[in-house]
């Protein structure tokens, strides 16, 4: 399956990743490379919780992406 993520780096350096598709599936890294292993483990475990518990993935389908200022 194909997830779109967000990542951004707070202020002490660490990288924050969110699956923008799964509400609250997040991690973090010290790294890029490690956010992004650390994301994958973190929706492979969302996802088997939810066939573990019998639950349907929560897809938010995320049609654009886009910036804008105000």
């Amino acid at each position: 399956m194909q997830f779109k993520i967000a990542m951004s780096k707070d202020e002490d350096g660490v990288y924050i990743v969110e699956c923008i598709n799964l509400p609250g599936c997040i991690s973090q890294g010290k790294t890029e490379a490690e956010a992004i292993r650390n994301i994958k483990d973190a929706i492979r475990g969302y996802l088997k919780s939810l066939k573990k518990h019998g639950e349907e993935i929560p897809i938010r389908n995320i049609s654009q992406i886009s910036e804008i200022t105000v």
